[in-house]
């Protein structure tokens, strides 16, 4: 659709020229990029397809356009966005209540706020239920305590979504807005050394004894299962990463064949590099027809998270080959971000895990297959 393509062209046009010349020293630094915030919010891609309080109003097309053009330049960028608009904007305005909404979207929505997600715990990865983070009623509020783990945005986030165990209901799962720089209680350690996605910030969160006012907890979020429709959901954004990372892989590749000489002619000229390239335009193609036909199914209502879940393990197994490709077609150039390829291979690798993993997402989908659970072994000696 028209509108759905000027959007694409407008984030890649901002991408180009404001992001792509700079962002590789931000990446070897594992620094964010905090001076591009005001200039996302001039771009109008905050708000996750929400109308009102501040949100573009955007279709779920138009938001995986702007994602994926995000990623073809840098992906951790992206993923920094999906964190912030996907899961925590998206949470907030789709299962919170209009003063939740009115209060915390039109700052998020312009960058001048970053938002973050917390599920995931140190110990409970795949298995998210056996989270053992608590919420506690208490006078006036809950009291949240417990540990997070790989939390995007965590170490300079104004907002964030916070899942935890409600004691006073058998232990299900509630969602709690939480303000970290003005939360008592809450503390947060960066966590170094990534090799992966170097520009998002992920972090360690720490809550003990934490006391967030009643307003704050999310009423549409009363079990785990109300935060795995969300993740089916958001996965089908994050389908659309690994087609921007491969679209970038290959106008890399593309160039770098046609510019670099070797034995008198192009790179281009030779055939295995021919067939390499091609492998992974095939692959752009398919992953991007796998990641839009959930795309139009979640729009007209006929998706499911089986679908979803589908559309992220294989675009990200697809995405992987396209990188190891572009790493042997450029050579010893292929371990240096200077070219872009070597940045975009290491990114590649996180996809292939969060959002769920790939085997995780593969049983998803093979258990709305066949109706059968295989996450679990059925029995287990002691």
């Amino acid at each position: 659709k028209l509108e759905e393509k000027e959007i694409r062209l407008r984030v890649r046009t901002f991408m180009e020229k404001e992001v792509a010349p700079n962002i590789g020293s931000y990446w070897e630094k594992a620094e964010f990029p905090h001076h591009l915030r005001p200039k996302l919010g001039e771009l109008g891609i905050g708000g996750c397809g929400q109308t009102g309080n501040g949100c573009n109003g955007w279709t779920l097309m138009q938001e995986a356009m702007a994602m994926m053009e995000l990623a073809r330049v840098d992906a951790s960028l992206s993923l920094a966005f999906l964190v912030h608009d996907s899961l925590c904007m998206y949470t907030i305005g789709s299962k919170g209540t209009p003063e939740q909404a009115a209060k915390y979207l039109p700052k998020l929505a312009s960058f001048e706020h970053m938002g973050c997600w917390a599920m995931t715990e140190p110990n409970w990865g795949s298995d998210a239920a056996s989270m053992e983070t608590t919420a506690e009623k208490v006078p006036g509020g809950w009291k949240l305590n417990g540990k997070k783990r790989w939390i995007g945005n965590s170490t300079f986030a104004d907002v964030c979504v916070v899942y935890a165990k409600n004691l006073e209901d058998g232990g299900n799962v509630n969602a709690f807005i939480v303000e970290p720089k003005t939360q008592v209680g809450w503390s947060v350690e960066k966590m170094d050394n990534k090799t992966s996605m170097r520009i998002t910030q992920n972090g360690d969160i720490t809550l003990v004894n934490a006391i967030v006012p009643d307003e704050q907890r999310i009423p549409g979020v009363i079990s785990f299962a109300d935060a795995t429709k969300h993740l089916g959901f958001s996965r089908i954004i994050a389908a659309w990463q690994p087609v921007g990372i491969a679209m970038g892989i290959y106008d890399m590749c593309h160039r770098y064949l046609m510019e670099r000489k070797q034995f008198g002619a192009p790179l281009a000229a030779q055939q295995l590099h021919q067939e390499r390239l091609m492998r992974i335009l095939g692959n752009i193609q398919a992953m991007a027809l796998m990641a839009w036909k959930v795309t139009r199914l979640e729009e007209e209502g006929r998706n499911s998270t089986g679908r979803a879940s589908l559309a992220k393990a294989w675009n990200t197994m697809r995405g992987r080959e396209c990188a190891s490709l572009g790493r042997e077609m450029l050579g010893g150039n292929g371990i240096v971000h200077d070219y872009h390829v070597a940045k975009a291979f290491a990114d590649m690798e996180a996809t292939h895990t969060y959002e769920g993993t790939y085997d995780v997402n593969m049983l998803v989908a093979a258990r709305e297959m066949t109706g059968i659970a295989a996450f679990k072994p059925r029995s287990v000696k002691k």
